[in-house]
């Protein structure tokens, strides 16, 4: 589903610009209101990275790690050993996962680390959840 404008000069349905937006074209206010919306909410994102895909997670501002992993499964939380941090700024000034660890501004942090928005982080765990037999 695409998203479609109308145009100032003539009220007809197209495709929004590729580029600048034009005297002919209204421009959508769309990510404004997705943007006060989160912030309203105080909703931020984070990010999980695999060989192959990268996905983005929404949690309330202040969240800890720990409650971070549990968003994306409750036996991550339960299990949670700590979280590999990088911020996606720093990621994109340096180009590479392998440059932010060399710059020294990947960190290891507890359960107690407050997320930050844009964090990208890769969740250790123990799969058994840490749960104790019962007798």
């Amino acid at each position: 589903m695409g998203l479609l404008m109308l145009s100032h000069v003539d009220g007809n349905a197209s495709a929004p610009p590729s580029g600048p937006p034009h005297a002919n074209h209204s421009v959508s206010i769309l990510p404004k209101i997705v943007q006060h919306g989160y912030k309203s909410l105080r909703l931020i994102h984070f990010f999980t990275t695999g060989s192959d895909e990268v996905k983005c997670w929404t949690i309330r501002n202040g969240t800890n790690a720990q409650r971070a992993a549990g968003t994306i499964h409750s036996d991550m939380e339960r299990g949670f050993i700590c979280a590999e941090t990088m911020h996606y700024h720093d990621f994109h000034r340096l180009g590479s996962e392998a440059d932010v660890t060399k710059a020294g501004l990947k960190a290891m942090q507890g359960k107690n680390y407050v997320v930050e928005d844009g964090d990208i982080i890769f969740f250790k765990f123990n799969a058994a959840g840490g749960s104790k037999k019962k007798k």
